[in-house]
């Protein structure tokens, strides 16, 4: 059974910095592509970014680009997000994704979110 578990997020400061984790299990964690997407308050679904499996190819939301960071450690079996200059723009539950196949279709199963808050 597939398991995705956040962790990394909390309170921070505009300007600020968190790095996100997603340990990821029941699977063979290095032949998928995942994902960060991100849900504020009132908001639909936002795709924040994406790395492919052996982390050559990294891809971003232009909300996020030059600020965020995506990388992965396969043989830990986990992703991370590594967020700088936090705007309160950022608030969001953080949601990492498993892509539902090997040949990259899209996503796949979800991890139960962590909050990520940016305030003064």
């Amino acid at each position: 059974q597939v398991h995705l578990v956040e962790s990394g997020g909390g309170l921070v400061q505009p300007g600020g910095s968190l790095r996100l984790s997603c340990a990821g299990s029941g699977f063979t964690f290095r032949y998928y592509w995942m994902y960060w997407v991100r849900q504020a308050p009132g908001k639909g679904l936002e795709w924040v970014s994406g790395i492919n499996t052996a982390s050559g190819t990294l891809a971003y939301a232009d909300s996020v680009k030059g600020r965020f960071t995506i990388s992965r450690d396969n043989a830990k079996n986990t992703v991370f997000l590594q967020m700088n200059s936090l705007k309160s723009g950022d608030t969001a539950v953080y949601y990492c994704i498993k892509d539902a196949s090997t040949l990259k279709v899209g996503f796949g199963s979800w991890g139960q979110g962590t909050q990520v808050t940016v305030s003064s």
